[in-house]
């Protein structure tokens, strides 16, 4: 291959500027211009522009990946053993442990630098935690604690919780996974309990997070709604924490910098970190989260291991979890945990493991509370989560009142037909100036969009709604405006802002402020703890009308009703996971217009990520 070659396939479409970019940088320092270490840094920087954590340059040479670009043919990748041979000796790419711009690992994977670093980082710090079990926990507190918030009923109804809980009290790493509606905060506000139980003198110190702003609102309103059902003290309920913050916000990020105040050096002052969607974590930081918990702390992550990764680098909770395979425990985790619990553990669920390991930090929870076995969305969930076409389009065709799929209207048709949805699913928070009430209403219904661009996208739909609404009288609008400011414009927050303590994630209702006879506008968001929040529309930062959001920024949010709203031909960014995370945030109906032939591509692409933690965990 030679550079023109390369600037081809630039120019088809296939690399990006920043791709050639960093190509021409590292050629730059290669000193020696040469189109196979171009190449390698060119494709390095696309992979992991698609959310990879490196590059399998041994699968890239035999499959080049460029197979769909009209007159590729012409371009042939380096022979394989050759390329790598040229690509390891290259003064710009080192041995792991090497600091080199470039790393290239025994098995062929090319990274950047700092992502094989954040790689060994994170897998180094698992392993410590999962070797390293808590030490002093009192024997009969904890019987007693399980037998309050865990009574044994028949068919071991408490099993997957009492594992979870049991591993949080005995190990310093606990991952929780499960779907919505299986009950993770619940019974992470069980385990709370029963640390906090446990501490006969000072109470441990705990801390609540998530990525987004919305996603920790939540986790702190459900936690805390959760804890005044158990059997336990008042004073244990009133030492779970009732704020919730984001990861940002946690480690407090040091200004015009990728570095945070709380840090290996510098740790957390915590004995128990709690962090919710954790599948939403990427590798950077995921890498910076685990070496800010200081090395007493218990770690508890809470995620969805099916949902979507993370939009930067990495599937970090699927790597962990290692989602294609089912793990057991070990005789010893067994045995310890049949002697403290009573329960029985039930032996169809065993497998074969002789070791302890991260197979007896984890668990998933199966149980759904929220959608029983049977429940429409609950097995459309499970079969997209599996890729069972054919039950997908089963319960796509049921016709009980949870699900309801149309082919996608077309031209008017869409228009008519997304009039209806509009109105009838925004029409209620209209009605009222209350924000507190606007806010809860407007949770009732969203439409989620597969892509951000087109007659289907996230952009056309907010525009289309702006429009409906206006032309019912039911929103008021200066349409020439180029970002017009509305009474009851619903806006996403898209970037944090720390010194507002908006986040990422968070939406707001615009109004006037209740009970004035002023026409200015504020904006109200709903805090942490569940207080409102206003702002000047001029103060807040990145933001966008939402009316319609990607299935991407739905994660972490739940909606009584949604419309998911699939275009006319095949995307990348379709995929199972993507499918699943949009079913799953409704509670009581689900709405999807879309062609069949694009719902079986769609079940059919899983999220494929190249990273090397799952190798380094589990193998």
């Amino acid at each position: 291959m030679n550079i023109d070659n390369i600037t081809y396939l630039h120019n088809k479409g296939y690399f990006t500027d920043l791709d050639m970019h960093f190509g021409r940088f590292i050629n730059g320092l290669y000193e020696n211009e040469d189109a196979d270490i171009f190449l390698a840094a060119v494709l390095l920087s696309n992979a992991v522009g698609k959310g990879n954590v490196c590059l399998d340059l041994d699968s890239v040479a035999k499959n080049p990946l460029i197979e769909e670009i009209k007159g590729a043919e012409q371009v042939e990748f380096p022979e394989s053993s050759k390329w790598l041979r040229k690509i390891s000796k290259s003064p710009v790419v080192g041995k792991p442990g090497e600091f080199r711009p470039l790393v290239l690992d025994e098995k062929d994977r090319l990274y950047l630098f700092r992502y094989w670093d954040y790689e060994k980082k994170l897998t180094h710090a698992i392993s410590i935690r999962v070797k390293e079990d808590i030490e002093n926990v009192n024997f009969s507190l904890v019987k007693d604690s399980f037998n309050r918030l865990f009574p044994i009923k028949t068919g071991n109804d408490n099993l997957e919780q009492m594992l979870a809980a049991f591993i949080a009290t005995f190990k310093k790493i606990c991952i929780i996974s499960g779907g919505p509606g299986t009950g993770k905060t619940y019974t992470v506000a069980k385990i709370l309990a029963l640390l906090l139980e446990q501490a006969t003198k000072d109470k441990p110190t705990i801390l609540i997070a998530a990525p987004t702003g919305k996603a920790a609102a939540t986790i702190g309103e459900s936690i805390q709604a959760a804890s005044k059902t158990l059997s336990v003290d008042k004073e244990i309920i009133e030492a779970i924490p009732a704020e919730a913050f984001t990861i940002h916000r946690m480690l407090k990020p040091i200004p015009d910098s990728p570095y945070f105040y709380y840090n290996a050096d510098n740790p957390l002052h915590a004995d128990v970190v709690v962090v919710d969607e954790a599948s939403m974590v990427d590798l950077a930081m995921m890498s910076k989260l685990f070496s800010a918990v200081p090395p007493h702390a218990r770690l508890i992550l809470i995620g969805d291991k099916d949902q979507l990764a993370s939009v930067d680098a990495g599937a970090v909770l699927g790597d962990i979890c290692d989602r294609s395979r089912v793990h057991g425990y070990s005789e010893g985790f067994i045995k310890k945990f049949e002697k403290i619990t009573g329960e029985k553990y039930d032996v169809s669920m065993k497998r074969d493991v002789d070791n302890p390991g991260l197979h007896d930090c984890m668990v998933v929870l199966k149980r759904n509370y929220r959608f029983a076995y049977g429940s429409p969305i609950g097995e459309l969930s499970r079969a997209v989560t599996v890729g069972d076409s054919e039950r997908v389009l089963y319960w796509l065709n049921d016709k009980q009142h949870q699900i309801c799929w149309e082919q996608m209207p077309v031209g008017d048709d869409l228009n008519l037909a997304l009039e209806e949805n509009i109105i009838n699913g925004y029409a209620e928070y209209l009605k009222t100036d209350d924000p507190i009430v606007a806010l809860r209403r407007f949770y009732r219904f969203r439409i989620l969009c597969a892509v951000k661009m087109g007659p289907f996208g996230v952009n056309a739909v907010n525009r289309h709604a702006e429009l409906v609404l206006s032309q019912a009288g039911l929103i008021s609008m200066d349409t020439s405006s180029a970002r017009p400011w509305y009474k009851y414009r619903p806006v996403l927050i898209t970037r944090n802002d720390y010194d507002l303590g908006l986040f990422n994630g968070d939406v707001g209702i615009t109004l006037p402020a209740p009970g004035s006879n002023s026409n200015d506008l504020f904006v109200f968001f709903s805090g942490s703890t569940g207080e409102l929040r206003r702002f000047l529309p001029r103060e807040l930062p990145e933001h966008e009308t939402v009316y319609a959001m990607s299935v991407h920024k739905s994660q972490g949010s739940e909606f009584e009703n949604i419309l998911i709203l699939l275009p006319d031909k095949d995307y990348p960014v379709l995929t199972r996971e993507m499918l699943y995370t949009g079913v799953t945030r409704a509670r009581q109906r689900v709405t999807i217009w879309g062609r069949e032939n694009i719902i079986k591509t769609t079940i059919a692409r899983k999220i494929e990520r190249t990273s090397g933690l799952r190798d380094a965990l589990w193998t």
